[in-house]
C-alpha cells in the first residue's frame, strides 16, 4: 500500500479528530480487554473460559488492525511490519491453539496501555484547541463573569490585579499562545499513540522471521513454474518439428 503526505491543513484536523476520539474509543477497548481477560481467566476451569479468551484477542486483533491503518494514514507513513501466525486445524483445537499467538496477546496490552496516553491527549486537544479560542474571543463574553467579592479572574488570582482591561489582555495572550502552539502539542501526541502501536502492534522481527521461512517454498514454487513452462515449451516446439517431419515426408 502506497501513502502520500496529507496537506498541513487537513493533517491537523485528522489528528484533532483521532485525539478526540481516542479518548472514546479507548474506554470502550480498555473495558472489553480487562472484561475479556477476567471472565476468561476465571472461567478456564471450566473451560469456558477458552472461547473467552479467544474471542478477545480477537476482538483484540480487530481493534488493533483499525489502529494501525489510522496511524498510518495520519502522517503518510506506513508502520513497521507485524506478524501473526497461521492458526490450523478446525473446531476446539483450532480455538485453544489461537491462544498461543503472541502478536494477538501484543495487541490486547495495547488495548489496556493505550488509555491512559488517550486520557492525556484528550485532554490537551481540548485545552490547546478549545481554550485558545476561547481566549482569543474573551472579550467577546469575558464581560458576563461575574467580578466582585469572590469572583477572581485568572490575572487577579496570579498577580492581584482585578482590572478588566488587563483581565482582557492576559487571556488573548494565552489564548493566542495556545492556538499558536496548537498544532506541535497534537502532533506530538499522535506521535506518543504512534511509538506505542510502534512498539505492540508490530513486530519487525517476527514479520522477516515468517518471510524468511516462506522463502524456500516461494522460490521452490517458482522454480517449478519455471520448469513447468520450459517442459510446455519443450513439448511444443517437438510437436511442431514432427510435424513439419511428416509434411516433409509426404511431399
Amino acid at each position: 500500500m502506497s501513502y502520500s503526505t496529507p496537506p498541513a491543513a487537513g493533517r491537523f484536523r485528522r489528528e484533532l479528530s483521532y485525539l478526540l476520539r481516542g479518548l472514546p474509543v479507548g474506554i470502550v477497548a480498555f473495558t472489553v480487554a480487562v472484561t475479556g481477560f477476567a471472565l476468561g481467566l476465571g472461567t478456564l476451569v471450566i473451560v469456558g473460559g477458552i472461547p473467552v479468551l479467544a474471542g478477545t484477542l480477537r476482538a483484540a486483533r480487530g481493534v488493533a488492525r483499525v489502529e494501525r491503518r489510522e496511524l498510518e494514514a495520519l502522517p503518510g507513513r506506513p508502520l513497521p511490519p507485524h506478524h501473526y501466525r497461521t492458526t490450523g486445524g478446525t473446531g476446539f483445537g483450532r480455538v485453544v491453539r489461537s491462544l498461543a499467538e503472541p502478536q494477538s496477546w501484543r495487541d490486547l496490552a495495547h488495548m489496556v496501555l493505550a488509555l491512559p496516553l488517550r486520557v492525556a491527549g484528550f485532554c490537551l486537544a481540548v485545552v490547546w484547541t478549545v481554550g485558545g479560542v476561547g481566549g482569543v474571543l474573551f472579550v467577546a463574553w469575558g464581560w458576563a463573569l461575574p467580578r466582585g467579592e469572590g469572583h477572581q479572574g485568572l490575572l487577579e488570582l496570579m498577580t492581584g490585579n482585578d482590572s478588566y482591561a488587563g483581565e482582557a489582555v492576559f487571556m488573548t495572550a494565552v489564548g493566542a499562545l495556545l492556538l499558536a502552539t496548537s498544532v506541535p502539542v497534537v502532533r506530538g501526541m499522535v506521535a506518543l499513540n504512534r511509538s506505542l502501536a510502534g512498539v505492540l502492534l508490530t513486530n519487525r522481527t517476527a514479520a522477516h522471521r515468517a518471510a524468511v521461512a516462506t522463502a524456500p517454498t516461494r522460490t521452490a514454487t517458482a522454480a517449478a513454474g519455471t520448469a513447468g513452462t520450459t517442459a510446455t515449451a519443450a513439448t511444443t516446439a517437438t510437436a511442431g518439428a514432427d510435424a513439419t517431419t511428416g509434411t516433409t515426408a509426404t511431399v
